[in-house]
C-alpha cells in the first residue's frame, strides 16, 4: 500500500480499521490461491448481481 492510498484511506478509517482491511484482503487472496492450487470449484454462495440473495448478492 502507497503512502497516497493510505491517506485517503485515513479520511474514512482509523489506523486500525485499514490494517483489518489489509488483513482481510490478504487472507482472501490466500484463500483463493489455496483454493486454485488443489482445484477446488466455487460452490455457487456468491453471484454478482443475483436478486434472490440482495443487493450485490449478499444474503440477507
Amino acid at each position: 500500500m502507497n503512502d497516497e492510498l493510505f491517506e485517503r484511506l485515513r479520511h474514512h478509517f482509523t489506523e486500525a480499521q485499514i490494517v483489518e482491511l489489509a488483513a482481510i484482503c490478504a487472507w482472501e487472496n490466500y484463500r483463493a490461491r489455496f483454493n486454485r492450487v488443489l482445484d477446488i470449484e466455487p460452490h455457487g454462495f456468491y453471484r454478482v448481481g443475483d436478486s434472490s440473495r440482495g443487493e450485490g448478492g449478499h444474503s440477507t
